[in-house]
């Protein structure tokens, strides 16, 4: 708003005419009347020039609830903070074109046949604004996955996009909600299919053919994979590069610019990633869709993303220019351009890296890449940087939540070098007071908001010596949950006469979520250990003038119960400090049955370079162990979890 006010200001005032002294009394009346139709014309809330205006520090972050009915690649500073910035919500129709989005149709109307629904052109014709269109995909699965993505592009002022569905249960749901849907005739599975699995690949072929399918359609595509989030309007960056039939992303981890220009194509050696691409129309592109189609058609074995690679990469370069950052490819015609990673960012330049935030870059896009856990480990990704999309009730868990702040010893966090040794002595005394925080929250039927986990090594696929060299890693960092926890098992739903009652966790990020309500941000108890026996430490559920709870270290399972449950009806209970709190739970079974479960819970670090195998197994328990220290198996029989 600001700037638009100085451009208009800016251009009134240049426009004075040379009699000042003359028209005095006339030229005050011009310029205010300029400066007011100025700052009209480029007021950001004009929808046809908003563009012009100063883009926002950040987009991290805004964070709304999904509108109500009826109302890839995986290989992996400090992670950027998580803001609380929400936007306003996105007007319920962009384009004067376009249909409503996120309005639901009446409860009346029956469902339209799936004829309806077919892959047309004027189908997407009714979409598209500018002649582009914006399309992911997806099966019922993935559905908050979609519904994120469609709400981070009506956030962003954009409404022509279109979600394919591969399956008639999306397609309804999606329909319903008021969202632009159409049939892939794909009749797949609702279930999330799993990367690397047969059905994953399917998903892959049906990318290839929708996109050689739409490209004659003669409309721009930007393709993208549901697990992505839009976190800025991407397409007057695409429109910088008017002559490139493909921009393309990449799994590169070493930045190769640090402004906003694509990519050095030369110093690309990483893979570029099909999860965020842009098409042009062109007889070139057209060309490389089809035979992309026909060599995956041809082999089922061939992953989409690799031949996607194999074929590009049958020529690369020269430069179209010099100074675009274009280059042929492919049979010699293809302009392609690659995204710079430090704003289209991947799971590791985003959350290990920071790599946008170390270069004072604005991101454009974030894609879970780089990840583990599955799916689960990308829903807990996006969580944790405060961009994932929730319902209401995922904020307001009915028992309630408790939190803790860890504490870290200085030497732990930065002392010495950064050593697998090191890296294990500052994870597993982080470890130690989690795991008393699971069996608290376990006990009070509390659902656990996890801590910022710290880290001084990364954790990836292959050998490597605690960082990839070239990369903006620092250390330490604040690693995502997935890099020591199996995040899909601690989600899952065990058998409670085998591992006991479900523990419900929560990101880091969640007390500090705007879209936190405001019973859960007010009602809070702040809970203090202290020593047995000195003044004022004592069982009771007196709170102080202050609001604080005195609590004894070394409490048992009973003093729990009898204290915290006169608090059943506060929202978030707060420890100062979880070390020492609890002495374990008085019956030998449920204790048994806790241990049991929390041991699955950890995974592995990867990996010990020269070694094979060269992962290490955390070990939930690993203080119980005289000796225990941090290295990989020494034969198959040890190459398991610790039991």
């Amino acid at each position: 708003m600001v700037e638009g006010w100085r451009n208009g200001f800016r251009e009134a005032t240049n426009s004075r005419p040379l009699f000042v002294t003359v028209y005095a009394t006339v030229i005050i009346g011009v310029l205010v009347s300029s400066f007011y139709v100025f700052s009209a014309i480029y007021s950001p809330s004009n929808g046809s020039s908003s563009w012009l205006s100063s883009p926002p520090l950040s987009t991290a972050g805004r964070i709304h609830y999904l509108p109500q009915e009826n109302a890839t690649s995986e290989l992996p500073v400090t992670p950027p903070p998580p803001r609380s910035l929400p936007l306003p919500a996105p007007e319920e129709g962009q384009g004067k074109s376009l249909g409503k989005i996120w309005v639901s149709p009446p409860k009346d109307k029956k469902m339209p046949p799936l004829e309806t629904f077919k892959l047309t052109k004027e189908l997407f014709g009714e979409r598209v604004k500018d002649n582009v269109i914006i399309v992911t995909f997806g099966n019922y699965a993935f559905m908050d996955f979609i519904l994120t993505w469609v709400k981070h592009l009506t956030d962003l002022d954009l409404s022509n996009i279109l979600v394919g569905a591969m399956d008639t249960k999306l397609l309804e749901a999606l329909y319903w909600k008021g969202v632009p849907v159409f049939d892939m005739g794909s009749h797949m599975s609702t279930v999330d299919v799993g990367w690397g699995s047969p059905t994953f690949h399917k998903m892959g072929r049906e990318k290839v053919i929708l996109i050689d399918s739409v490209l004659p359609y003669g409309y721009e595509l930007l393709m993208c994979d549901t697990d992505m989030v839009w976190l800025k309007n991407p397409l007057p960056y695409l429109a910088r590069y008017p002559d490139a039939d493909v921009l393309t992303s990449s799994d590169q981890v070493v930045p190769t610019v640090v402004d906003d220009s694509l990519d050095i194509w030369q110093q690309v050696g990483a893979a570029y990633n099909i999860g965020i691409f842009h098409w042009r129309p062109t007889e070139s592109a057209k060309k490389l869709a089809k035979e992309w189609k026909e060599t995956l058609l041809a082999d089922d074995k061939v992953w989409d993303q690799n031949g996607f690679n194999e074929i590009v990469r049958k020529q690369l370069g020269p430069s179209v220019d010099g100074d675009s950052g274009l280059f042929y490819a492919y049979d010699g015609n293809l302009k392609v351009g690659i995204l710079p990673a430090s704003i289209f960012c991947s799971g590791h330049t985003y959350f290990v890296q920071a790599m946008y935030q170390q270069l004072r870059l604005e991101p454009y896009a974030l894609h879970t890449t780089f990840q583990y856990a599955g799916t689960e480990g990308k829903r807990h990704r996006l969580r944790e940087g405060m961009v994932f999309y929730d319902p209401p009730e995922y904020y307001d868990s009915p028992g309630g939540f408790i939190s803790f702040k860890p504490s870290i010893p200085k030497s732990l966090l930065l002392d010495g070098k950064h050593t697998i040794v090191s890296h294990f002595a500052l994870v597993n005394h982080q470890m130690k007071q989690i795991r008393s925080a699971l069996a608290i929250a376990s006990l009070l039927n509390r659902t656990l908001v996890m801590p910022p986990l710290w880290c001084r090594l990364d954790r990836l696929w292959f050998g490597h010596p605690g960082t990839l060299m070239g990369s903006m890693t620092r250390q330490p960092f604040i690693c995502p949950l997935d890099h020591v926890f199996e995040v899909n098992i601690m989600l899952k739903e065990l058998p409670e006469d085998e591992f006991g009652p479900g523990i419900g966790i929560r990101e880091y990020s969640f007390l500090e979520n705007p879209s936190l309500p405001k019973q859960v941000k007010e009602s809070w108890l702040d809970v203090q250990l202290c020593q047995e026996g000195k003044e004022g430490c004592e069982a009771s559920n007196t709170t102080s003038p202050s609001g604080v709870l005195k609590f004894p270290k070394r409490s048992n399972e009973d003093t729990f119960k009898a204290i915290f449950s006169t608090f059943d009806d506060v929202k978030v209970i707060k420890f100062s400090s979880v070390e020492d709190a609890f002495t374990g739970f008085s019956d030998k079974g449920r204790e048994e049955r806790f241990r049991r479960r929390v041991k699955r819970y950890v995974g592995i670090w990867c990996c010990e370079e020269n070694k094979t195998p060269g992962h290490i197994y955390y070990d939930m328990y690993w203080d119980e162990k005289p000796g225990w220290k941090p290295v990989p198996p020494q034969t198959p029989e040890e190459d398991h979890p610790p039991l």
